[in-house]
């Protein structure tokens, strides 16, 4: 008889431990699913295709890491999901890219596609992302005049125009390189690139 209560006993815990961990496991599962939806998009090198098509073509190589002279390249870990798994990308706050253009001559499938580095050619193909300057914490949008950003900018006047007190007026033709946000002396930086949604 002893040993029956036990086994009754021992049956119950482990049903209250099973259904503890399936609500546990639920729970995580949507927990996951909500910061996977706030995930923004990844800051892609040049030339990178939509992100499907860019996604479907990728191998996953790492040339376009392994050829950048700026280390501006990284290869994504398991922070935003397997399906961008050791996928490149650049964080620009860490290392900015310098429009070299030679991860885009390496890629083997195309899904950085080759562009010239010649300015033209970058200004007019390259759309990485866009700078946004939160004017609450620049500066120069605070009467202190710095400007660090417009002289960071490789296409000054073009990409990013200069206000009263060196403000900064970023342009459609911001490339998205992120020379702006690494050179920020700002902490947070006070620009930012947002990435370019496909």
């Amino acid at each position: 008889m002893p040993s029956q209560i036990n086994r009754r006993k021992f049956l119950k815990a482990g049903a209250a431990v099973l259904g503890a961990a399936t609500l546990f496991v639920n729970a995580g599962g949507r927990a996951i699913a909500r910061v996977a939806a706030r995930v923004r998009p990844l800051l892609r090198p040049p030339g990178a295709l939509p992100e499907e098509e860019f996604l479907k073509r990728c191998i996953r190589c790492a040339r376009c890491a392994s050829v950048c002279p700026n280390t501006a390249i990284r290869m994504k870990g398991f922070g935003s999901g397997l399906k961008h798994l050791n996928t490149p990308y650049l964080r620009p706050r860490d290392q900015a890219c310098m429009l070299c253009m030679k991860c885009t001559q390496v890629c083997p499938t195309g899904a950085l596609t080759p562009i010239a580095s010649a300015d033209e050619e970058v200004q007019s193909r390259v759309r990485m992302g866009r700078a946004f300057v939160d004017k609450s914490m620049c500066y120069s949008y605070q009467k202190r005049t710095c400007g660090v950003c417009i002289r960071a900018c490789p296409f000054p006047g073009v990409a990013m125009k200069t206000g009263l007190y060196e403000q900064p007026i970023v342009t459609d033709a911001c490339v998205g390189c992120g020379l702006c946000e690494r050179a920020c002396i700002h902490i947070p930086q006070a620009i930012r690139i947002v990435p370019v949604e496909a």
